[in-house]
Order: C-alpha cells, then structure tokens, then sequence
C-alpha cells in the first residue's frame, strides 16, 4: 500500500516540528577540500542558529564524530553517526508524512547524487533507511529518483516543482512526466501539481525549486526574481512567473506571488553561484534565512523585510550565505524537517 492509501500526506515545512536533520560535511567529496573548516564552521552556524528554536540531529560520519560533537554545547544538539559520502540531507533524506492520527513515517526515496554527478554516492543512497530505523519510524519505498530540494507542498494538496528536474533524463529516463506525476500522488498524498520550467541559472542539482520558489501559506508563492534582461535567470523568472499566473491549486485557488529581488550576480572560480534567498528553512517560530553581504546587502535587508511582513509571527534569524555556498547549496538544501508526532 502507499502512503496515499493510508492517509499519510507531507505537510507544508511550516508545520511544527520534532526535530531537524542535518548531515556534516565530508572532506573527501567536497568540491573545495581545502575550505573544510570554513564550511564545517558554516554548517556549524545553521546548527546553532536551527537550535534556538527547535531540536538539531547532526548525521556525522563515523571518523568526524568526536570532532564534531566538540563544536556543540547546546543541549538540543545531538549526533548521530552513520557514514555518508556527502552533506546534503535535504535531497538525501526521507521525506516525512504524517497519518491522520498524527503517526509519521518516512518517504525513502532513490537517490543517484543529483543525475550522477558525485561519485560515489552508495553511501548516502543508504542514509535515510538507517535514520528511519533508528527513530522506529515506518517506512515507505519508492521507486523512484527524487530529491526533497526538487519540491515544495502546500499541505492542502499542492505540489510545486520544476520540469529542468524532475524531467531530466538523468533522474528517471523511463519514466514520462505523468508517472512521475502519479508517484508524487501516491508516496505524498497530493492531488495537483504545478510545473515550473526551469530553477536558477547556474543551479548544478538542474533547477531544484528550493532556489527558486516555494509556498508560503495554501494560495501563497515566494518566488526569488531577476529584473535585468540581461541576465539569464530574467527570462526563466518570467516563464515561471507566468506559468504560476496561469495555476490554480488543489482547492482551486489562483496564486498570489510575494517576489524577492535575487542578489547581485556573484562568481567563484568563473562559475556562478546559485545566491537564493528562498533556500531559507522554516523552523518552528522562526525563519532561517541565509544573506550574502557586500554587494548584497540592499537585497538582503529587502528580503528580510519581505519575509518578515509576509510572516509577523515567526522571527526571522540570518545566517552567513557565503559560508557554504560554493559547495552548491545552502541552508534548505542542508536540512530536512521531521514533522512534530502526536
């Protein structure tokens, strides 16, 4: 049986939380070997700041252990040790679904590092079945390749996602667009998925959504934008704007977009990094939201404003956006929520 089946379904990130995940940078298959401390004390920082707010997990390999747990005096830090060839648990982790009586379970989903990109990747393939084991939590197979920064949901029945990703012939070449579809359906309870085209220029996971786009309420888009035609991210931020112009979600609502402006164009090493602020991370009372400084501190302070007003409630904690992201990804990218048990 599927999740869908039994009445499991994912629920927005904005629900409240058990616990987050996050996985320690392993030297050996960074990009940058020789920046590990910088991005350990990155990573050390997204722990800290997540843990003024809610329960951390951090999945360390076996050898980094005691070193890792040295950073940490927060109670609400803990480590667990299972290897892994790389640190990002978003795309790597379960996906966690909650029944009708508040019972979660987990989504194990294929992962193949993001098109088989990183070798090897068997290690991580085998993470989210030995955290599910741990916690006693059930767990469904799926048989597909999917990664949890390839989409968002409502948690009324909506999924956001990109075609440049889930269609890429290197996730699941035998699969068509409505297989891929139905399995959505069936492992996260959704009934209507809206396609965006494309993610961010220069995004190597081939237009994760969590770049790009993501719910802030049911009827709700943040959606990071690009006002120079000079840029490349202005024409895919148009299609997408108008695809999302154009949907209606599960419950038949049109969409309202909150637009952030993307930070100024920054390079390392004449690539592009992917600077988004919608990799933020909701946390339970709160917001995690990475800035980038320097040239980018009017689309910082903006963004932060922004988010702010569309969530009064929750306060928003920044973190430093540079520290990771030559490694390809930032704070969403490094965490996956556990939905909060009943």
């Amino acid at each position: 049986m599927y999740p869908r089946d039994m009445q499991y379904s994912m629920p927005a990130e904005w629900t409240e939380h058990e616990r987050t995940f996050i996985s320690w940078p392993v030297r050996a298959s960074m990009v940058y070997p020789d920046m590990y401390e910088q991005v350990s004390e990155g990573y050390a920082q997204i722990v800290k700041a997540i843990a003024e707010f809610e329960p951390v997990t951090v999945i360390v390999s076996p050898d980094d252990a005691e070193q890792v747990r040295s950073r940490f005096t927060e109670t609400n830090v803990d480590i667990l040790t299972i290897p892994h060839n790389d640190a990002w648990f978003r795309d790597n982790g379960p996906t966690f679904v909650v029944g009708e009586n508040g019972e979660v379970a987990g989504v194990n989903w294929k992962f193949n590092a993001w098109g088989g990109k990183y070798a090897p990747w068997d290690l991580d393939d085998a993470v989210a079945p030995i955290v599910l084991e741990h916690y006693g939590i059930k767990r469904f197979d799926a048989p597909l390749v999917m990664e949890g920064g390839s989409l968002h949901v409502d948690g009324e029945g909506t999924l956001l996602t990109t075609e440049e990703c889930l269609l890429n012939p290197n996730r699941n070449p035998d699969m068509t667009r409505e297989q891929i579809e139905d399995e959505l359906k069936k492992f996260l309870n959704v009934s209507t998925v809206i396609w965006l085209n494309k993610g961010l220029s220069g995004d190597e996971t081939d237009g994760h959504v969590d770049n790009i786009a993501c719910f802030a309420a049911p009827g709700k888009v943040i959606m990071q934008v690009c006002d120079d035609p000079e840029d490349d991210n202005y024409a895919i931020t148009q299609e997408n704007l108008q695809r999302l112009a154009e949907a209606t979600d599960a419950q038949g609502r049109k969409l309202e977009v909150i637009k952030l402006q993307q930070p100024p164009l920054t390079t390392y090493e004449d690539s592009r990094l992917t600077l988004s602020y919608l990799n933020f991370y909701f946390v339970n009372g709160g917001i995690v939201l990475p800035v980038f400084g320097g040239a980018a501190a009017e689309t910082d302070r903006l963004a932060e404003q922004a988010l702010q007003a569309a969530f009064p409630e929750r306060r928003i904690r920044t973190v430093d956006g540079m520290a990771i992201i030559r490694e390809g990804g930032n704070v969403h990218c490094t965490t996956q929520q556990m939905t909060a048990r009943k």
